[in-house]
């Protein structure tokens, strides 16, 4: 038997999804029947969803990807000789080489699709944990300085500058300090968390554990939905490889730094990706949010100075470190710096993960890398940042995505979410959707959120009823307004955002007869 062949099917979510533990078997069961040696990695997945299952073969140094390839695929391709890179139909070249991959801006996701996600060595032989020792010969005022430089801001949704907060932490005298990562992904259209926890997790601890350094927390808390079943096997196995491997632990790699991390799974409450609701449900509380202030940075978890950020946040760090935040910096635009995740999802062609500096605008996100609906009639509504983001036009897509070109036209990017929308939508229905979807997930804790988010959707029936439209129409205007100004949180407060973007884009469908179609 010859030299052995490495063979890599994605072990990620949406890759499974469509069958990838099939095709897996399938490739080693026909190998074994050719008697030819293979090596089947189970990678994380590049983020083209729509190639999924992708299964790539190592040829000369080169990954040569096939997709999407199906079970009933793979006796083809073994005869098409795509162990050496034979031709097929299902054949796309270079990984590398494929456009929708070539044009982005790979940081935080550079190694996603790359290496095996629960490999020690693989990390290591691709930079997995540089930034870590860079990190131990820096010192705290050092890391601090360089995330700073950086620009880096948080990529949960709310924007504000990662540096900034570590060193409130930093500062805040206690014997005791944590460091808490919020994976708990709720918002409609985003995966990004997911992705990376699944195809990089040693990334993420690696960033945790920097951010212990800069602050002088030794202990973190991992925060994960519990609708993300495999992201938790995966993430677990991660944590016993690095645990193992004395890369958590005392005294790490000889550096005197301990750091231990441990993982807790949500329990299906969407407000709980609010930060204070889900320092409460890391306390065994039930998911509502607190009272600001005092903030978590000063008095968080267990009453403790807490740094928490998102997945993305940190787990962009680590390069941060071995780079130079000035490396990070150059790319973006004005006070959003550096490249963010973006995830194409609703009714587009090319569904799937761009990670891109910020600048680019809406319609090139869609268009250039998305390929359009995929229905293939126009697009109507853009909603980008989830559930309570606002949709965007089609007169308003070469926006540039930049947090404040967003924010000047009541919008935001949020987790980098992004939704399209063809022109069969009724977007009545869609603002009826974000009030109702307030209603349900709301903590109760305040009125605004808890009782308003009912009325709404009760305004907005009578609207479309055409019952007092205009009164009502006036009425609805108003509860946004105390909602927003009311609200403890941005459950409540950020449930305007799509009710009012629909009624000032989209008003025909709130004003046409009832039973009209759109």
């Amino acid at each position: 038997m010859g030299k052995s062949i490495t063979v890599f099917v994605p072990r990620e979510t949406s890759a499974i999804s469509l069958g990838a533990d099939e095709v897996a078997d399938r490739i080693q069961a026909v190998a074994s029947d050719n008697q030819a040696g293979i090596t089947l990695v189970r990678n994380g997945s590049w983020g083209m969803c729509w190639l999924e299952p992708l299964v790539e073969v190592a040829v000369d140094g080169e990954r040569i990807a096939y997709g999407p390839v199906s079970v009933g695929d793979v006796d083809d391709l073994f005869k098409a000789g795509f162990l050496k890179g034979g031709e097929h139909t299902l054949r796309l070249g270079k990984t590398a080489d494929i456009p929708y991959l070539k044009n982005q801006d790979r940081w935080t996701f550079r190694r996603c699709g790359l290496t095996d996600p629960i490999s020690i060595d693989d990390y290591r032989a691709n930079g997995g944990f540089d930034g870590f020792l860079a990190a131990t010969k820096m010192g705290a005022i050092r890391i601090l300085e360089e995330v700073k430089k950086s620009g880096l801001r948080g990529r949960g949704g709310a924007g504000f500058p990662t540096g900034i907060k570590w060193q409130t932490v930093a500062d805040v005298p206690a014997d005791q300090k944590y460091i808490a990562c919020n994976a708990d992904e709720g918002d409609s259209g985003t995966f990004s968390d997911r992705m990376l926890m699944e195809g990089d997790p040693f990334c993420l601890i690696e960033g945790m554990m920097i951010a212990g350094l800069a602050v002088g927390a030794d202990r973190g808390y991992v925060y994960l939905r519990s609708e993300y079943p495999l992201t938790r096997g995966i993430f677990g196995e991660a944590l016993q490889a690095a645990k193992d491997a004395g890369w958590l632990g005392e005294n790490i790699q000889d550096s005197g730094f301990d750091f231990e991390i441990d993982l807790h799974i949500g329990a299906g409450s969407y407000v709980c990706g609010e930060e204070t609701a889900m320092l409460e449900s890391l306390e065994g509380k039930a998911g509502i949010i607190r009272y600001k202030p005092p903030l978590p940075a000063v008095e968080g978890l267990f009453g403790e100075p807490t740094v928490v950020n998102n997945v993305i946040t940190l787990a962009t760090v680590p390069d941060i470190l071995v780079a130079g935040g000035d490396k990070y910096a150059v790319l973006g635009i004005d006070r959003s710096r550096g490249t963010l995740a973006f995830q194409l999802a609703g009714n587009i062609k090319h569904g799937g993960l761009v990670e891109k500096a910020f600048g680019l605008t809406l319609r090139e996100l869609i268009e250039d890398f998305g390929g359009g609906t995929a229905s293939g009639r126009d697009i109507r509504a853009v909603q980008v940042g989830g559930p309570l983001g606002a949709y965007f036009p089609e007169n308003l897509l070469d926006t540039p995505l930049d947090y404040e070109a967003f924010a000047e036209l009541d919008g935001i990017i949020g987790h980098g979410g992004v939704v399209v929308f063809d022109d069969r939508v009724d977007m009545a229905a869609q603002a009826r959707f974000a009030m109702e979807f307030c209603a349900i997930e709301s903590c109760g804790k305040c009125t605004p959120c808890r009782i308003g988010s009912v009325r709404g959707v009760e305004v907005i029936d009578r609207i479309v009823a055409n019952e007092n439209r205009d009164a009502n129409l006036e009425l609805l205007r108003e509860l946004c307004d105390t909602l927003e100004d009311g609200s403890l949180c941005a459950m409540g407060g950020m449930t305007p955002f799509p009710v009012r973007s629909s009624v000032k884009y989209f008003r025909e469908d709130f004003t046409r007869p009832p039973g009209a179609e759109n």
